[in-house]
């Protein structure tokens, strides 16, 4: 290809070479052969023999845009959508980076929370404890739905004295997973315990061990649950059930998902709005009664404070209702009872595609 001159006398731009169109538009070569092979940046021309690749200048607005959107942290498949926007729809096209650029705030401000947490519990600093003298109390509930479409109910869920745990099942003997897990964890409601951590650690490795022996090759069950002591509550977590805490106004996630998108996101591969809609999503590294070696759990405890809310749910709820509205119930519902109910309602206003488990503890 080569200068020349259209048929209105107009002298035609010499179009870029793939390495002259990569300075101009910051893009390096290596992400311009991945946007040509996906679709997002075709080159103009593609030499048949050398496989060169060669651009037009009127091509580097979309380049520029592209990059500026990678900069943001946009996934790749939504910037096509923006950028094919901008062809026809403008304005559609700044909506969508408004919509995009909302929910990386949204999801800033929930880490910044989380971050507070931690600092806060690592330090050792909380001036709001209250008085050995005054022991707190917490009130709690729990509840489980099969959902609208599923044939049976393979989540469990527990609240007593001492104990919380949800459990979400899967396979062909899930719903056995799920229950065989939590009534071994239920002799904990009744005992005092020693050592959180380990008693916590040796009752997810006999939880383990038992789902195992009861279930198929290819069942097996999540179990997050916190046992209470008074003054602390220890966590365990295995898969992708989730922990909540609403704590002076921010609610965060205290659970670590077991997942294999989870550990792309940890590692980098993936952005977490690529993660939403991820085909494997749902896929689990870690749970109770699979393999041959023992799961490795989340284990940790936490000081409380009166007036703090514990959410522990299944994917039922958190894979289907946004986090904005499982907030808004945790942090206005009345008592435990209502917040649960309400919860599973909200599952199933979602398409009850799913079961689900809930369960609400109030610390006061």
């Amino acid at each position: 290809m080569a200068d020349g001159t259209a048929a209105d006398g107009t002298t035609a731009a010499a179009p870029l070479t793939i390495g002259a169109f990569a300075r101009t538009s910051r893009l390096s070569i290596k992400a311009l052969r991945l946007y040509d092979e996906i679709g997002l940046l075709r080159p103009a021309w593609t030499d048949p023999d050398s496989g060169y690749r060669y651009y037009e200048p009127g091509q580097l607005d979309r380049a520029r845009l592209v990059a500026w959107l990678r900069r943001l942290g946009m996934p790749l498949a939504r910037i096509r959508h923006v950028c094919d926007l901008c062809e026809t729809d403008r304005g559609a096209a700044a909506n969508e980076i408004r919509e995009f650029w909302l929910r990386v705030e949204t999801d800033t401000a929930a880490r910044r929370e989380l971050v507070d947490f931690l600092i806060e519990q690592l330090s050792g600093k909380d001036d709001t404890m209250p008085s050995t003298t005054q022991p707190l109390q917490v009130r709690y509930a729990a509840l489980s739905d099969q959902g609208t479409v599923r044939p049976d109910n393979q989540d469990a869920a527990y609240a007593g004295p001492r104990l919380f745990a949800v459990a979400d099942g899967f396979g062909e003997r899930g719903d056995t997973a799920s229950s065989t897990a939590i009534d071994l964890l239920r002799t904990l409601d009744a005992v005092e315990s020693g050592d959180l951590l380990n008693v916590l650690n040796d009752a997810a490795d006999r939880a383990h061990q038992a789902v195992g022996r009861i279930a198929s090759e290819d069942s097996g069950t999540t179990l997050t649950a916190m046992l209470w002591t008074g003054s602390e509550l220890g966590l365990v977590h295995i898969g992708d059930s989730r922990a909540y805490l609403l704590r002076d106004g921010r609610f965060f996630q205290i659970t670590h998902d077991h997942t294999l998108v989870q550990s792309m996101l940890d590692d980098g591969r993936i952005t977490p709005q690529e993660a939403e809609s991820h085909p494997q999503r749902s896929l689990l590294v870690q749970a109770l009664g699979t393999g041959q070696t023992s799961p490795e759990p989340q284990v940790r405890v936490t000081d409380v404070r009166a007036g703090d809310r514990y959410l522990l749910c299944t994917d039922g709820l958190s894979a289907r209702v946004a986090e904005a509205e499982i907030r808004s119930v945790v942090e206005g519902a009345e008592g435990p009872a209502d917040a649960v109910a309400a919860l599973v309602e909200l599952s199933i206003q979602a398409g009850g595609a799913d079961n689900v488990a809930c369960v609400v503890a109030i610390i006061g």
